[in-house]
């Protein structure tokens, strides 16, 4: 940690926030115009090149003003930052939002990322835990067409997955019916990285004992299953392009695909299990190319273990940290809340 007078504190704090509102170098004259700190240019323009030295500022031209570096960022984060409280409204609005459909963990998933997107003008990722720790609720399979079948599989994290499979054989609703209530008594209660096991299981044991309607109910399994991977919700990344830092599109495109890539998510996943509350991390940490120049605001929620997932909101370094902290600190713990009613299974 750096040491500082509160003088230098003040300034290095009104520096990084306006740099933060407008994106542009700050000058010394700016600082003592608006700064109410009641200290001249010159005793300014000391105190900046101190904090360059430090390698804190930087100044990007001969005659610009200075900006934050990495560094000076992450120490306004640590030690400097003031926190905006969400107003009653806002907290409202979000509750409303989870509350309103916490039953569909789907649409859950959606609003509670269109909320971190609209409530920090950034964009809002959502990864809900992960399916293989759930467990199965509900099998139904209903005809559609002459050989073709609904399958519904619900599990217990909330999550739905509708399929139209093709089959061999047209099979009655009847049959269908009673292929569903078979597949029920197996599945339900069993853990989905069971699951498939658990079929292959049955299958060998069913070549001697049970009948053709049996098998193609397992068969049918087999094939629409959840696979167990993680989804991924991101809402709001058009915003990005309101930043100056992401006028270019290539770049943008590269940063989203990047998020969209397991190993990107399972470092923030692992770095935020490792404090708890909010996390702030910085493109630079990630070994990633395409987020350099970025913060990501990450929160867990869940239970610990293996039945957490992860919220958070991306932009640039110069984010509005203290209106997003808050916004993401708050939705995790309600989204934990949801989930230890809702979805969890003990």
């Amino acid at each position: 940690m750096f040491a500082f007078g509160q003088r230098s504190k003040d300034v290095l704090k009104f520096v990084i926030q306006e740099y933060i509102d407008t994106g542009e170098p700050v000058g010394s004259r700016t600082v003592a115009k608006k700064s109410g700190l009641h200290l001249s240019p010159a005793t300014i323009r000391n105190e900046m090149a101190d904090m360059e030295e430090k390698g804190l500022l930087f100044q990007p031209h001969t005659s610009a003003g200075r900006v934050p570096t990495e560094e000076g960022v992450r120490f306004f984060v640590n030690a400097l930052l003031h926190l905006e409280e969400l107003s009653p409204p806002e907290k409202e609005e979000i509750h409303s939002t989870c509350h309103g459909c916490r039953t569909d963990a789907c649409e859950l998933m959606r609003g509670v990322c269109r909320t971190l997107s609209s409530f920090s003008n950034y964009t809002g990722i959502v990864m809900p835990p992960p399916l293989s720790e759930s467990t199965i609720t509900h099998v139904e399979f209903i005809k559609f067409r002459k050989q073709q079948v609904i399958a519904i599989f619900v599990a217990s994290s909330g999550m739905v997955q509708n399929r139209i499979v093709e089959i061999d054989t047209d099979l009655s609703q009847h049959e269908l019916d009673k292929m569903s209530d078979y597949l029920g008594r197996l599945l339900t209660g069993i853990p989905l990285r069971q699951v498939r096991q658990r079929i292959l299981d049955e299958m060998a044991q069913e070549k001697r004992t049970f009948d053709d309607l049996m098998r193609k109910a397992l068969e049918l399994a087999g094939r629409t299953m959840f696979e167990g991977e993680r989804d991924l919700y991101i809402e709001g990344h058009t915003n990005l392009l309101n930043e100056p830092e992401f006028a270019d599109v290539q770049r943008l495109k590269e940063l989203l695909r990047a998020f969209e890539e397991k190993t990107l998510l399972l470092t923030l996943l692992d770095r935020s299990m490792k404090t708890e509350g909010v996390q702030v991390i910085f493109g630079s940490e990630c070994d990633i190319a395409a987020v350099d120049g970025c913060s990501i605001i990450a929160a867990t929620y869940g239970h610990p273990g293996p039945f957490v997932g992860l919220l958070g909101v991306i932009g640039p370094m110069r984010m509005n940290y203290s209106r997003v902290i808050p916004v993401v600190d708050f939705t995790a713990k309600l989204l934990t809340e949801i989930v230890a009613t809702e979805w969890h299974n003990p």
